[in-house]
């Protein structure tokens, strides 16, 4: 069984005074030993316990981070790059200690060049700043995991989100790369450049690392244009086959959605209740078209169509604005929903992608799977592009209903895998997937990860204790 880490303190260190002394000195009040602020970044969304560091230093750019790397090198402690706190596996807790070091400072755009469609941002800049800063340039940043991540976060767990189907994952749009090491130098990844074919690909080596390689301080990423019209849509269904195939249909036929989003009964239940929205309480499937107006009627007009032969009813239109952005606040609000349903719960949130041609099978597979569980769980995703998130609501006070619920999660992951897919198509791995990781991937190309992680980290002081065991 993938179990969660069960000792979270075993390997921890001690911050040596020296190091403690250094930090006050050069961070002053930005350098903080008290118990609520490390809390604060001891703790994201996964259903592990807390795990503070044992200091944390808000950091303002990029020669900071160069110094804070130093110091640490110099005493061997670890360092965890935080964001917004966001991740749902694990990923910014201090389970070896060291030093929580806090990019949120880090939130300058540094360049925006509209006409070569790019953007350089400091890690700390968060997607809505960003579109915000677009929003009277014709261009947008279309990489969308729903929390108000940092561009800096996003990059270290190659996510993506509802976007993804159409404009692909940080993988596909991040360009070019600031990065401090785990010596205290600057690495420079990549160019403005569409493509390259210079060296190895450093850039792409760093996206999805989880901070465990280096600290990215500067992200370049790619824009797109404002589409000229778009149009969303909700669609109800009878089965969760219907709104399945009807998903895999649109994609195979080669209809170019922009958006393509899965919510089980329980979800749209969770969500009325949350957001006092009407949604019919069914299964349901959320559709978003960019393009021109006659394109997006076209691409309307198709999945209308194929929705319709799959038993889909109760078709609603947004086309404003504003109803989109109500559309969507509601499906980007749906995991806070959820959580409600059991008020004091944690979530354990399965991340599995397969080929869009075995996702009925897989979605199927992991609701017949929930049937079996004895607390709330839901079922919402990407399911354009083959990614859902199974979520079981846990007391992480219970062992029995810990071990329950991480046995199920473990059997939609093996369903997933045995269908030649992912463990985790956007969240990373973190400490909760470092067993899947080894099945997925096989021990050997567990073990080259691990020999690059000793040749640039040899110290171990970069995100400890992540992705995978030392």
């Amino acid at each position: 069984m993938n179990q969660p880490h069960a000792d979270l303190d075993t390997f921890r260190r001690a911050l040596p005074e020296a190091l403690g002394s250094a930090l006050r000195e050069r961070f002053d009040e930005r350098f903080s030993v008290a118990q609520a602020v490390r809390d604060h970044h001891g703790r994201d969304e996964s259903p592990f316990p807390a795990a503070p560091p044992d200091a944390v230093v808000y950091v303002n750019d990029t020669a900071e981070v160069v110094e804070l790397v130093r110091l640490c090198r110099l005493h061997k402690v670890p360092l965890i790059p935080f964001g917004v706190g966001s991740s749902l596996e694990g990923a910014l807790l201090a389970v070896q200690g060291g030093i929580s070091v806090d990019l949120s400072g880090m939130n300058r755009i540094v360049a925006i060049h509209p006409e070569d469609l790019t953007a350089t941002v400091q890690a700390g800049v968060t997607r809505k700043q960003l579109n915000d800063a677009l929003k009277d340039t014709g261009i947008f940043f279309p990489i969308d995991p729903g929390a108000d991540a940092t561009l800096g976060g996003m990059t270290a767990t190659r996510a993506s989100g509802t976007n993804a189907v159409r404009y692909g994952t940080m993988r596909e749009n991040v360009l070019a790369l600031e990065v401090v090491t785990a010596d205290a130098k600057v690495l420079r990844t990549g160019t403005r450049a569409r493509k390259s074919s210079a060296g190895y690909d450093l850039t792409r080596l760093l996206v999805g690392s989880e901070g465990t390689l280096g600290i990215v301080t500067e992200v370049t990423v790619r824009l797109y244009p404002q589409p000229e019209a778009i149009s969303a849509a909700v669609v109800s269904f009878g089965s969760i086959e219907g709104a399945v195939n009807t998903a895999i249909q649109t994609i195979q036929v080669g209809v170019p959605v922009a958006r393509c989003e899965f919510l089980d009964e329980a979800t749209v239940r969770a969500i009325n209740a949350y957001a006092k929205t009407s949604l019919r309480e069914a299964t349901t499937l959320f559709f978003e078209f960019h393009g021109t107006e006659a394109s997006v009627r076209e691409q309307s007009d198709t999945v209308e169509q194929i929705a319709r032969d799959n038993g889909g009813q109760d078709f609603e239109w947004a086309t404003r604005p504003e109803e989109r952005t109500r559309l969507w606040n509601a499906r980007h609000n749906a995991y806070f929903a959820c959580l409600q349903v059991r008020p004091g719960c944690r979530a354990i949130s399965t991340d599995t992608c397969v080929p869009i041609s075995r996702l009925a099978d897989s979605l199927i597979g992991a609701r017949a799977i929930l049937d079996r569980a004895t607390v709330p769980t839901m079922i919402l995703g990407h399911v354009g592009d083959g990614n859902f998130h199974a979520v079981i609501l846990v007391n992480p006070e219970d062992p029995a209903e810990m071990a329950e619920c991480e046995r199920l999660n473990d059997e939609i992951v093996r369903l997933a895998l045995s269908m030649d897919g992912t463990c985790t198509g956007e969240h990373g791995i973190g400490l909760h997937k470092m067993g899947f990781l080894c099945e997925e991937a096989g021990e050997d190309a567990v073990e080259l990860m691990r020999r690059i992680k000793n040749a640039l980290d040899p110290d171990h002081i970069m995100n400890p204790g992540k992705i995978f065991r030392a």
